[in-house]
Formats: structure tokens, sequence, C-alpha cells
């Protein structure tokens, strides 16, 4: 008797199998791209992104649940395996490693320091994001069934969704009240999700040294750097280290993607006073940050001259894990936004949005 009221309860929640399946994909992939923007965004304006980041991933337990209870009798009978279960089962392994890895994380078992191999839990679950995408249309082009008109009618289809997302948004709430309670969640993370770093000192040592993709060249000799200041200016420079006046001094929070920030004291090269020196034109609109290893980043003009090119942090001159001899630091942006190893500063009149392809690509031979 428990049983068929779970059934019919079951039945009076959830929306039709075809529309589980349709509402699955569409939400993964809502999670991906926001998941990929909140990258980029570094300031409390944009907490917009991680609630719905958040709130939709809730909504995908439910959803999943509906379809694992679906489907739980063909994947535990070995006698009804097909060839594409296989791939059937690894969308699954890749869905609720993405949940479970992302639910960790929110609820505070883990922090930051803690690692699987190289990667933090917030970097495997983004990997696991980014492989759900395509094992989701590969198993979907396995068992295609078009949308019907009539999966999408009715008012109580709509109610069963609009129940799913509040849902999904009161127990995200709830989540966030009870880790605040019992300390769980860390209450000094940001609205990005990340934590802070443990309190060595404010020195190199004190945060940890990460690269973004595949970025790790050789330490680079401070006798022999020089950077470079060209693009559309009247005055290209080409300043060594020693030429360069570090007397610009910023705090400044860096935000990593990989689940941690630390607020440290920089020192270097204020931005816009090498823009004044070199004399860019009216039509500059943007500033590229260039890494030696080709890695580059670019900034708005005037969002750039508030910027630094740094040498030192903490009162210690920059290490080359951290982008000796000299690094951008760029206030509001997130940490793989910070340029290690810079070697050029370019005045331009356009974005560059190439560089996102570079991000992917920089430091592989």
């Amino acid at each position: 008797m428990p049983g068929r009221r779970r059934g019919r309860l079951l039945k009076r929640v959830q929306p039709p199998p075809r529309l589980v399946d349709w509402s699955l994909l569409a939400l993964v992939c809502v999670e991906v791209a926001s998941g990929l923007l909140s990258f980029t965004v570094g300031t409390p304006d944009g907490w917009y992104v991680f609630r719905l980041h958040r709130v939709v991933g809730i909504t995908l337990v439910f959803l999943l649940a509906f379809k694992l209870s679906r489907v739980r009798g063909r994947l535990l009978n070995r006698d009804r395996w097909r060839p594409t279960t296989a791939l059937s089962v690894l969308t699954a392994v890749a869905a609720l490693g993405a949940l479970a890895t992302g639910v960790a994380w929110v609820v505070g078992v883990v922090g930051p320091e803690t690692r699987i191999a190289y990667w933090t839990l917030l970097s495997v679950h983004v990997g696991f994001g980014l492989a759900l995408v395509p094992l989701a249309l590969a198993h979907l082009a396995t068992r295609f069934r078009r949308p019907r008109r009539v999966d999408f009618e009715g008012r109580r289809t709509a109610l069963r969704f609009a129940g799913l997302f509040v849902a999904g948004a009161v127990l995200y709430r709830l989540q966030e009240l009870a880790s605040a309670t019992l300390g769980t969640g860390g209450a000094e993370r940001r609205f990005t999700g990340s934590r802070p770093v443990e309190d060595e000192g404010d020195g190199n040592g004190s945060f940890p040294v990460t690269s973004w993709v595949a970025d790790d060249p050789d330490p680079i000799d401070r006798a022999a750097w020089s950077l470079v200041v060209d693009g559309l200016v009247e005055t290209p420079l080409d300043l060594d280290y020693g030429s360069l006046d570090p007397d610009a001094e910023r705090e400044a929070l860096l935000d990593c993607t990989s689940g941690w920030y630390a607020v440290r004291e920089w020192r270097g090269v204020r931005v816009g006073d090498l823009l004044d020196r070199a004399g860019p034109p009216a039509e500059a609109s943007h500033v590229r940050f260039v890494s030696t290893t080709g890695y580059r980043w670019t900034l708005p003009i005037e969002e750039a001259r508030d910027a630094l090119v740094a040498t030192h942090v903490g009162g210690e001159r920059l290490s080359h894990g951290h982008g000796a001899p000299a690094r951008l630091v760029a206030p509001g942006r997130r940490g793989f936004q910070w340029v290690k190893w810079v070697v050029r500063v370019e005045v331009r009149d356009r974005d560059d949005p190439a560089q996102w392809l570079v991000t992917l690509i920089s430091g592989f031979d």
C-alpha cells in the first residue's frame, strides 16, 4: 500500500516522461552556460548568475530522480541492456557527479584546500558539468523522441514545473540558513562560492599557486625581462625591471575560479601612469595584457587605468608561481583574468574575443 501511495504521488507531481527528458537537456545547458558565465563575474552585482546556477541545479535533482525512477528497471537488469546502455550509464554518472560535487561544495563538506589529485572539488564539479553536455546530447540522439504539443498543454504541467523551481529556490534558501546556523557553509564565503584561504601571512606563501589550463613557463630572469607598452600610442615604451617605479599600492581581492579567495596588498605600477606616458589617442578603447606564454586578457581602457602591473605582494617580490617579474592585478575580475608573467601592454581600439580561445590553448606545446 505505501508503494502504491508513493506511485500515485509521483505520478501527480512528475511531468510527462518526454518533457522530463528534454527539460533535463535544457537545464543542463543552462547550468553549463551560467557556470561558464560565472567565471567572468567578480563583483556582487552579478549575484543572480550564481543564484540561477544553484536553483537550477536543485531543480535538476528532482528531474533526474524522475528520470532514474523511470529507467532503473532497465539499468539494474543486465538482460535488458543494449549497446547504448553504457552511454546512458556514463551520462548518469556525469550528472550525479556534477550534482554531488556541487552540493558537497555548497554545504561545506570540503574546503578549497581539499584536492582530488591536482584539482579542487569545485574544479572536479566543473569537469563533470562540461562532460555532461556532449554525453547528454549523445544519449538523446540514441533515444530521440520529438516533443509533442500535448506534452506542454494543460495547467497541471505548468504548475508542476513552477512547483519544481519554487521547491528548488526554497531548498536553496533553507540550505543557506542551515549552513549559517551550523557554520558548515563558511560564514566568509563570497557570493561566488569561493572561500578564504587560511591566513598564513601576506606574501607569496599566503595563497595557492594556480595556473589556468596549461600555462607553466620557465622562470623569467628579471635582468633580461622588459615590459613593452605599444599599440595605439604616440610613444611606445620598453621598460626593463630596474626602470619600473613600483610606487602604487592597492589592496585587492583575488577570487580564483578553483574556489578560494585572498585579500592582499599589491605593489607595482599603475596602468594609468603607463598609459599617460605612452599617450593613447582618443579612439583607444581597450588595453590588452599579454603573457610570455601568449595568454592574454583585455580590459576597457577606463577600467585598465585603475589596474596594476604588480611586482610585489605583501611586501615581497612576486615569486615565479605568482607571475614574476610582473602580473596584472585587476580588482573586480576573477583570478584567471589577472594575467601572469606580463611582457606586453597593448592599447587597442576594440575588444579581443579571440582571447577566449587563447586561454584554452595557451601553454600547450
